[in-house]
């Protein structure tokens, strides 16, 4: 492989990586265990747990409530 594929191959495995634990991450808030361990194999899993809406109760859910809160009574303030 000349340089140029190398550096091309490289590039691309970096930003497949940074995308599939950033998603990975983001399923795990959300509270899709099971998907996210199962992601581990087949990456595209995580694309469907980080779609999916949180489950109530998740660290995502909780944040996400508590930010809505916060708009909430800045709004009415």
């Amino acid at each position: 492989m000349s340089t140029m594929e190398w550096i091309l191959w490289s590039f691309l495995v970096a930003i497949y990586v940074t995308c599939v634990f950033t998603v990975a991450v983001l399923t795990f808030r959300k509270g899709h265990t099971v998907l996210g361990i199962l992601g581990i194999f087949i990456p595209f899993l995580w694309l469907i747990g980080a779609i999916l809406p949180a489950k109530r109760g998740s660290r995502h859910w909780v944040d996400e409530g508590i930010r809505r809160k916060e708009m909430m009574d800045d709004l009415t303030a």
